[in-house]
């Protein structure tokens, strides 16, 4: 039977501490190492999976190993790098121009505030915060990705549903220790459980919580839709 608690801090509280038993090592799952690899994984990782993104950057970073080597890329050689992921042709030239400012304005460095990482070619306010949270310890805010979109909505965390809005509203009622780690137990639970398209509810260590539960709801509170 799924039945939120009273309140939202309180829902979120008992959300983050189940979730944080069931996934007690979880990280980033992107692989970098350096500031301006993890901005370039995460520019890619955009409606991409993070695994297919490891698998292209396992060699991109080999074949391009510093900001000034993908500066100095022509467009057509890294896009054709980048063909495995979607949209590569934008992301090929966000990466190109990134890296050219940050050569040319930072001398080579990421930069490390919210304002100056979002006027980087490609890079908003979740791709920001995922690279200061990883590159630099600062912690802004929380990433919202899809799974993060999708779980807050169905936990009846909130009722928005741009990323921005949903950030901003869940920014008010969860505690800002846990802003970092919020998003990676919402990844590891949206990849192991609540799936966009057949969630594991009868798995699932939040379902007597969950007012989505397909053993208890008709309706999916992500989508609005009725349980198929």
């Amino acid at each position: 039977m799924g039945t939120p608690l009273d309140s939202r801090e309180a829902q979120a509280t008992a959300v983050i501490d189940r979730l944080d038993a069931e996934y007690p090592d979880t990280t980033i799952s992107l692989d970098f190492s350096d500031r301006f690899e993890l901005l370039v994984a995460v520019i890619l990782s955009a409606q991409c999976t993070d695994a297919r993104v490891n698998e292209t950057t396992d060699e991109l970073f080999e074949s391009y190993p510093s900001p000034e080597a993908f500066a100095n890329a022509p467009q057509e050689e890294l896009a054709e790098a980048l063909n495995s992921i979607t949209y590569y042709n934008n992301k090929a030239s966000y990466i190109r121009e990134s890296a050219q400012i940050v050569v040319e304005e930072y001398d080579g460095d990421v930069p490390d505030t919210m304002s100056e990482l979002t006027e980087l070619p490609g890079v908003g306010r979740k791709t920001a915060n995922v690279v200061l949270q990883h590159g630099y310890d600062v912690v802004e805010g929380i990433v919202v990705d899809t799974h993060v979109q999708r779980l807050t909505r169905r936990l009846g965390l909130t009722e928005e549903q741009r990323p921005e809005r949903i950030e901003e509203d869940l920014m008010e009622f969860v505690p800002a220790e846990h802003w970092q780690a919020f998003t990676h137990l919402f990844i590891d639970h949206g990849r192991a459980t609540c799936t966009a398209r057949n969630p594991e509810c009868g798995d699932c260590v939040l379902e007597d919580i969950c007012p989505s539960s397909k053993l208890d709801s008709p309706t999916d509170l992500a989508s609005g839709e009725e349980w198929t």
